[in-house]
């Protein structure tokens, strides 16, 4: 196929393809769909080789957030039966991220409910942060806070962060249709904000919203221009009790090719899945880490993962290995402009390339929690057809940190 040699081409050379290019990719048929995997496993190896990184969630802070972000089983209005709980003490939150480290995650992302920190938090955030590294040696750390204001990002560097993650989710022309308290424009400004201050920026997206696919593509294009080192991909999940919880609108084959073009799209970041893969890709999940390099381990921030144990079994299976502590993630050239951004106050990541996240927001998704013991699944009555919406698959999580049940682990 034409289009997918061209975009191969583009990729292995860091260079960007047209949107026609780009909705072409979401537009391929099923009968297509391995030979659009393998042309982006082709630009992922070029970038990542075999490795597949390991990120684990920390929730700081559950619930009762002031925003309405229809997406979100934190929102104003939510009645989705989610734990909510204030602060986390340090102690509390690094027992939590040992359990993570323990199970392979090279990352640790703190994530808060809330519109944005207070400087007493980001205080609170940076004694977390100082706790986490003097217990797990060469940990990276992102901190998922929401709005930075001026001088934030940098309080948080100087604590020892070494990333700052907030979404996009969906582009500029139907922001407004799913969040009304704050702007397109303000998430902008906070990825900014972590550029100037040195930090790693990571964005993403959340897919399955009734977004078309335009606007998927005007949001990867936009994650390229901010030029964030990583790119989380969230499928939305479907949380009964906020405004979005009777969206089914993915399927595995979609998921897959959204993954490609958010590849083709930004060839050399970090592209993570991130919520709802087990409920949307399913048994189709070994085949997503032919395109991306990173995932989280066990739970996320209000609902239950796929146990840790299992995760680690697929990367196995599948032919990918889990990227060592001491191993760089991000391509050298990506590292250098990191490094000069960081020395000299600017922008992260090279031009040629972008993308964002460290995948959980404050907003969908869930909690904490990697290897082993999963939560009993609810016992299928029969096999779904493909189009068949798995709403067996949401289990809202009711273990780790915050309660007094371990972990996933």
């Amino acid at each position: 196929m034409d289009l997918l040699n061209t975009l191969v081409e583009k990729g292995l050379r860091r260079e960007l393809p047209t949107r026609e290019e780009a909705l072409a990719v979401l537009a391929t048929s099923d009968d297509d769909l391995l030979d659009v995997v393998a042309a982006a496993g082709k630009v992922r190896r070029q970038w990542f080789g075999r490795r597949v990184k390991l990120n684990y969630l920390v929730n700081l802070k559950s619930g009762l957030c002031p925003e309405d972000c229809s997406y979100c089983s934190q929102r104003l209005g939510s009645t989705a039966g989610i734990l909510k709980y204030t602060w986390l003490k340090p102690d509390e939150a690094s027992a939590a991220a040992a359990a993570g480290v323990a199970g392979g995650a090279k990352r640790v992302c703190l994530v808060a409910s809330g519109r944005g920190p207070t400087d007493r938090d980001v205080e609170r955030v940076g004694k977390t942060i100082e706790a986490i590294k003097e217990q797990n040696e060469g940990v990276e750390v992102c901190a998922c806070l929401g709005l930075l204001s001026d001088g934030q990002a940098e309080r948080l560097k100087e604590a020892g962060a070494d990333a700052y993650n907030h979404n996009l989710n969906t582009s500029e022309g139907t922001y407004g249709e799913i969040t009304t308290t704050h702007t397109y424009a303000d998430r902008v400004d906070t990825v900014q904000k972590a550029h100037a201050a040195g930090l790693s920026a990571c964005s993403g997206l959340i897919a399955g919203m009734g977004e078309t696919d335009e606007d998927l593509v005007d949001v990867v294009f936009a994650l390229r221009e901010l030029d964030s080192d990583s790119v989380p991909v969230n499928f939305l999940i479907p949380f009964e009790g906020t405004p979005l919880g009777k969206e089914w609108n993915l399927t595995p084959q979609r998921c897959l090719r959204i993954l490609a073009m958010v590849r083709f799209v930004c060839p050399d970041v970090e592209v993570r899945i991130a919520g709802g893969r087990e409920v949307h890709l399913r048994t189709m999940q070994p085949l997503a880490l032919h395109i991306a390099n990173s995932i989280f381990l066990g739970d996320y921030l209000t609902s239950e993962g796929q146990a840790g144990k299992a995760d680690l079994e697929m990367i196995a299976d599948a032919g990918f290995e889990v990227e060592g502590a001491g191993t760089t993630t991000l391509p050298q050239h990506r590292v250098d402009a990191l490094a000069a951004a960081a020395a000299g106050g600017g922008g992260c990541g090279s031009q040629a390339s972008a993308g964002g996240g460290c995948g959980a927001h404050a907003e969908e998704g869930g909690g904490c929690g990697p290897c082993g013991g999963h939560a009993q699944a609810p016992a299928a009555a029969s096999v779904p057809s493909a189009s068949e919406a798995r709403t067996d698959l949401v289990a809202v999580r009711r273990r780790g940190a915050g309660t007094d049940l371990a972990p996933n682990a």
